[in-house]
């Protein structure tokens, strides 16, 4: 005959009542640091990968155009 020991189930169920606990405060201790850093780099004002992209792309259009003026005001003195 199998008997059950009421100091075992009670620590059964504290342990599974602790970790329910803990998986909870892991996740809350994540969403806080998640947030932490997001306002941590809004303040910094990086730029996203788009925005630089968008203006590495002007000042290559830039360059290019200097270069044409360049070559037709050589060509204009030339004359």
């Amino acid at each position: 005959m199998q008997t059950r020991n009421k100091f075992l189930d009670d620590m059964s169920k504290l342990m599974t009542n602790a970790m329910g606990v803990a998986q909870g405060a892991k996740e809350e201790a994540e969403t806080a640091m998640r947030s932490m850093l997001d306002r941590w780099l809004a303040d910094r004002d990086f730029v996203t990968r788009e925005e630089f992209e968008a203006v590495r792309a002007m000042a290559q259009k830039a360059r290019e155009e200097n270069e044409a003026l360049k070559a037709r005001i050589g060509a204009l003195d030339g004359k």
